[in-house]
Formats: C-alpha cells, structure tokens, sequence
C-alpha cells in the first residue's frame, strides 16, 4: 500500500467520522426548532383542545415551542397524508385517534400505509362512549335496549356523527354481540345527531363523554352505559355495557405517530415529553369532560394497541358491510 493511498484512506476515514458525529450531534441536539402537532380536526374540537394543552406541556419538556397544525378533512386522512410524507426527524407529529385504526378497513384506497407509514411514539389517553337516550326514554338500562330490539327487530334506531365514527362502529358492535337489529342514522357531525335525539327523531347515540356531558349534567339525556370494558371513574354509577353485554368494548382514544424512519432516540425524546405533559394538573383537567384517563407508556405498547384495533374493526366493518359517507 502506497504511502498517498493511505493517506487517501485516512482523509475517507476522517469524513466518515466527522459525518456520522455531525449526524450524531444533529439527533442528539433535536429539537432545535418548533415541533408541529399535526391535528387532522378543524379547530375547537375536542381533539384539538387535548392537542393545544398537551403542547404546552411538550414545549415546557422539550424547549422549544410547539405549533399546533390543523389539517381536517376526508376522515383524518389529510392531516395523516401530511405526517407520513413528513422528514421523518420528529419535528411533525400526528395527533391520531379511533379513526387511525379503522380507515385502513374503511376506505378502499389510503394514501400511505397505515402499518409502514408511521412510527409509534406514545398513547395518550383511553376513555369511553356512552349510551345516552333521552330522559324521557322508556329504555333505562342496556337490558331494557336488548330486550326491546330483540321484540322489534330493526325498529330501534341510534344516531352517530358519520359512518364509521366511534359512535357508528359503537352500535355496530354492540348489535353483532347482543344478537340484535337496529338502525344506524348517520349524521353531519355530533351535533345535529344529538339535536335529533332530543327531539325524539333517534332512540339512542352511542356519543362521546364530551359530547353529551351538559345534557346529562342538565338532565335532558339518561346514560344507560359507558362503552369501556369496565366502569369508567368519571361516570362511575353508570354499568358497563360489558356486565349485560359479555365481552363488549369500545374506546376513544388519542396517540402519537411520527413519520416511519424517525430515528430511536428522537422518538424517545417526544414520548419523554408528551409523557411529562400528560401528568400537569391542566392537561388532565382537559381529559374530565370527555371522561378520559391518561395512559402513558412506551411506543411498542401503543403500535401493539392500535394493531389489535386495526384487526377488531376490520372485522366489524367486513361483517356488517359499514362504509364510509
């Protein structure tokens, strides 16, 4: 070996080094800018008001300031196209729910792989639906609601915000379990569905906590079930759908995702701080009215979570032929 090439190899090795050490010093630096959280809802929902605390808290952890990014539309696929076509550095990150497990079976084409697209960073919070009818309703109990669709097959009605929502997917699971008809009445949104509800257009809505916690607390609506496997502490006198219906389950919840290829230790700093977010008195003030508690934990718990989603409400949507509007 000639002196020049080792000294050709030795320059190569010298750029190398400094390359991965300039990469190195890049990761070990993030962030050094905003963070966006990408939230595929308009503005002023309930997801976007979780987003908005839960940054706070992030930006505190992380110094540095996060943006929240509101990109609605088609189902959350908007929002989510944005995230899966991101660099993948961790600087946007996907505010996901219910919908990110069940659009994969929904809809005929997605613009990105669920399963490839995305990294997994942490799952937020978990929580129920409940099953309202009107205060007025003859039906008080989840025995009442079986017994009266088992006499009148396809007479009882449930209202939901759209097909393939929580709220229709909600009703959708719980006829399959109790062995029952009913029909589902699709909406524009929760708002028009609970105004025909109270007008007695619709027996009953499978609605989120938030949702329907002024009528409740008004007493112009009844809760007859939460939609966890188990009571939920924010609505602690009201029984689990599960103790009539076995093996009943359904749950809102909200995650994090980062575009596929972020690398490890980003991840681990992003789960760091949403985990530290979640624990400020004003982020799990934000959870009560949607009757939500915070879960935490590492990402392969919440990829392990919405795999076993994904593969339940595959099977829902197949069975009874739910499509999207």
């Amino acid at each position: 070996m000639t002196r020049s090439f080792r000294s050709f190899l030795c320059r190569v090795a010298g750029c190398l080094a400094a390359t991965a050490l300039a990469a190195s010093a890049a990761f070990a630096a993030f962030p050094d800018r905003p963070v966006k959280l990408v939230v595929p809802f308009a503005p002023g929902g309930g997801t976007d008001a979780i987003a908005r605390a839960l940054g706070l808290g992030m930006s505190q952890a992380l110094g540095q300031p996060v943006i929240i990014d509101n990109k609605p539309g088609a189902g959350t696929i908007i929002g989510s196209d944005a995230v899966a076509k991101s660099a993948p550095d961790g600087y946007s990150v996907l505010v996901s729910t219910f919908a990110h497990a069940v659009n994969p079976s929904l809809m005929a084409k997605l613009p990105y792989d669920t399963q490839k697209a995305f990294a997994p960073v942490v799952l937020l919070a978990r929580g129920p639906n409940v099953l309202v009818v009107r205060a007025d309703s003859p039906y008080r109990s989840v025995a009442d609601v079986v017994a009266a669709a088992h006499a009148n097959p396809g007479k009882l009605t449930f209202a939901s915000q759209g097909n393939g929502t929580s709220a229709h997917l909600a009703g959708e699971q719980f006829t399959n379990l109790a062995k029952v008809q009913m029909t589902h009445i699709p909406y524009k949104g929760a708002g028009p569905a609970l105004t025909d509800l109270l007008g007695g257009q619709v027996d009953m809505m499978f609605a989120t906590a938030a949702a329907v916690s002024s009528q409740l607390a008004a007493g112009k609506l009844r809760a007859v079930g939460v939609t966890t496997p188990r009571r939920a502490p924010a609505l602690k006198d009201v029984p689990a759908i599960a103790e009539t219906v076995p093996g009943y389950a359904v749950e809102s919840w909200y995650g994090l995702f980062v575009a596929a290829g972020t690398p490890a230790d980003v991840v681990a700093k992003l789960n760091a701080a949403a985990r530290k977010a979640t624990e400020s008195a004003e982020f799990r003030k934000m959870l009560e009215p949607e009757g939500l508690t915070v879960s935490g934990g590492t990402p392969a718990e919440l990829d392990d979570f919405v795999r076993s989603e994904t593969v339940r409400w595959s099977r829902i949507v197949k069975e009874n032929n739910v499509k999207a509007d």
